[in-house]
């Protein structure tokens, strides 16, 4: 049974943030050893200090097990990983230059073991994108990071967030607002729409996906009258991708969009820039958001709460979001892995000729 479990490399994120509590708390359920064999990636000395506080609260943390490698992970325990200087102090609400470091020395340690297939998937907690930046990251977030590392050349990855009602994918991420206009564009759109269709069919198992569209302009512009955006982007892009196959729909205003619940008609929404579709999304999911990294060669998600400075070592943070994206990654990595099973051998088209009096089938032709 051991060999069925995939391997979850947890990177610990800021340690005075609630990332450990989260975790701590997810897998004092014993129950989800029997999904996967987790490794935290971090500090055992953090990890008791919180553990410690997890006690105070009368919960029991789960049995943590320090390894050396992730070869050595055991079943049914915390593994932890040393990869953070164990000198570095857990001061929970601080932003601090050794809570970044830490917070660096983890991921880094994680994503080299992903791409030796030591570990199977990646689960990230929350990191202070301040904090965390040196000449080596310089990264806006864990998305554009890893997108580096494990994106295709020709595409860009796509952050996704999702639960069990609704997926929020973005045209724009981590950018200021004034350069929003400025990093729209017709082709970056459909490129959006292609591959939010593509994760939706491979990630999720959605066999003929909807996806609705947001406008860019109050009222999607009046047709032209506060703004032109949508008719000489979102629309052409629209158009584009329906030809290719896609089932989209829109351009939708985005301020009626998630109150009328119009979401639940459709198996993702595309918005044009971070706040357009997350504000939303995390009003009505943020206890149980997930953010998604679609578009990359391994699967990551993330709670989509942050670091949480103002309830860190409180006992306070509920680890629901965690728990969920732990969920969802298990899922995504089976879909996968079932989807490149489906497709790895599909049937040749059939050629028929009627050019004469009879039909003739030629199986000649290329699939």
């Amino acid at each position: 049974m051991e060999e069925r479990l995939i391997k979850v490399g947890i990177s610990q994120g800021d340690p005075n943030g609630i990332g450990y509590e989260v975790i701590l708390k997810s897998f004092a359920d014993p129950r989800l050893f029997e999904l996967c064999i987790p490794i935290l990636y971090g500090s055992a000395k953090i990890a008791s200090f919180y553990s410690k506080l997890l006690e105070e609260g009368d919960i029991t943390p789960p049995e943590i097990c320090v390894i050396q490698d992730a070869h050595k992970a055991v079943q049914g325990k915390l593994n932890l990983i040393r990869c953070v200087d164990d000198s570095a102090p857990a001061e929970p609400g601080r932003s601090t230059e050794a809570g970044g470091k830490a917070a660096r020395q983890s991921l880094e340690a994680v994503v080299t073991d992903l791409k030796k297939g030591s570990v199977h998937a990646l689960l990230t907690a929350p990191i202070n994108k301040h904090n965390i930046q040196n000449e080596k990251f310089h990264f806006p977030g864990h998305t554009e990071y890893l997108e580096e590392h494990f994106g295709d050349r020709d595409h860009h990855s796509l952050m996704i967030l999702l639960n069990e009602n609704m997926r929020v994918a973005l045209v724009t991420g981590h950018i200021p607002l004034s350069e929003v206009k400025s990093g729209l564009t017709a082709a970056g759109v459909l490129e959006k729409l292609n591959l939010f269709n593509q994760s939706l069919r491979a990630d999720f198992g959605i066999v003929r996906p909807r996806i609705a569209v947001l406008a860019l302009n109050p009222h999607a512009g009046d047709n032209g009258f506060l703004g032109d955006e949508e008719i000489n982007i979102i629309k052409p892009a629209i158009e584009e991708a329906d030809k290719n196959g896609i089932s989209v729909f829109g351009p939708y205003a985005a301020d009626g969009f998630f109150g009328a619940q119009t979401y639940q008609l459709f198996d993702g929404v595309l918005a044009m820039y971070h706040d357009q579709g997350l504000a939303p999304f995390k009003a009505l999911a943020m206890d149980e958001g997930v953010n998604f990294t679609a578009g990359l060669s391994v699967v990551r998600t993330s709670p989509a709460h942050g670091t949480a400075y103002d309830i860190a070592g409180k006992n306070e943070a509920s680890e629901n979001s965690l728990r969920h994206a732990l969920y969802t990654l298990i899922d995504v990595y089976r879909n996968r892995q079932n989807f490149q099973v489906a497709t790895a051998n599909p049937l040749r088209k059939q050629y028929v000729d009627r050019s004469g009096d009879k039909e003739k089938l030629d199986l000649t032709g290329d699939s």
